[in-house]
């Protein structure tokens, strides 16, 4: 192949956005030259390269995208040290039925105990499912609902909020609210109930949401949309987190 031709097809596949055949073009056609690959079978391999390659990447974007703090795996989850509660039902939820039907998911207990392991693990398997999915603390999603309201962008918020299959709240508990963002929680969160997945991390037991919301009317709606056809998982146990850090210092 001339190197005019070469500089041809580099530019193209360039141009197209291909980028696994702007990289390794001449590779693959001196490997179909040396095994006689027909003009069919040289075609369907760089195609398939191709898009096992945007898959690859959309993955990534996905992942990416939904702002992780850190990347868990639910592969990594040791299922005997969970939980009882959660031994019984990781694995189910590993399916993402949850997120096809828009059902939500509250993992309620003490910490250290796997919760935003679990959260985090579930997550990335939607993200690679396909799935658009979004990570947020509840602290960090009230600042960002706050500031939306100042800025008069709640509208732009709502959508994309709205849109995602899977919302991951984490830390539900460790602070308490004034009533606006009270009430900016509930109305966001509503909003997905019923509709869309959402999992809530949470070291407060349902009793003691009012500690955090304030107004018993709100909390008692809260978690009447939430807990409505959820999964509710008693994360209480001994701390998992704790034997994660044992089992690397043995390992040093």
């Amino acid at each position: 192949m001339s190197k005019e031709f070469d500089e041809k097809i580099f530019y193209l596949a360039k141009e197209l956005k291909l980028p696994y055949t702007s990289k390794f073009f001449k590779d693959d056609i001196s490997q179909a030259n040396t095994e006689s690959k027909s003009y069919e079978s040289f075609l369907f391999d760089i195609l398939e390269k191709e898009y096992d390659l945007r898959k690859e990447n959309a993955i990534k974007n996905k992942i990416r995208n939904a702002k992780f703090p850190y990347k868990k795996y639910i592969e990594d989850l040791i299922i005997d040290d969970l939980p009882s509660d959660a031994k019984n039902k990781v694995t189910a939820f590993s399916s993402l039925d949850f997120v096809e039907k828009g059902q939500n998911i509250i993992l309620a207990g003490n910490p250290g105990t796997g919760k935003s392991h679990i959260a985090i693990g579930l997550g990335i398997k939607a993200c690679v499912a396909g799935y658009s999915v979004l990570f947020t603390t509840i602290p960090l999603l009230v600042n960002e609902l706050k500031e939306s309201r100042s800025n008069k962008t709640l509208r732009t918020f709502e959508h994309r909020f709205q849109k995602y299959d899977l919302v991951i709240a984490d830390e539900l508990g460790y602070i308490s609210f004034d009533k606006e963002a009270s009430e900016l929680l509930f109305t966001y969160l509503s909003l997905r109930a019923g509709r869309k997945s959402t999992i809530i991390t949470t070291n407060l037991s349902f009793e003691r949401w009012e500690e955090i919301f304030k107004d018993p009317v709100m909390t008692a709606a809260m978690i009447d949309r939430l807990t409505h056809k959820s999964f509710i998982v008693n994360m209480n146990g001994n701390s998992y987190r704790l034997k994660e850090t044992k089992l690397w210092l043995s390992e040093q």
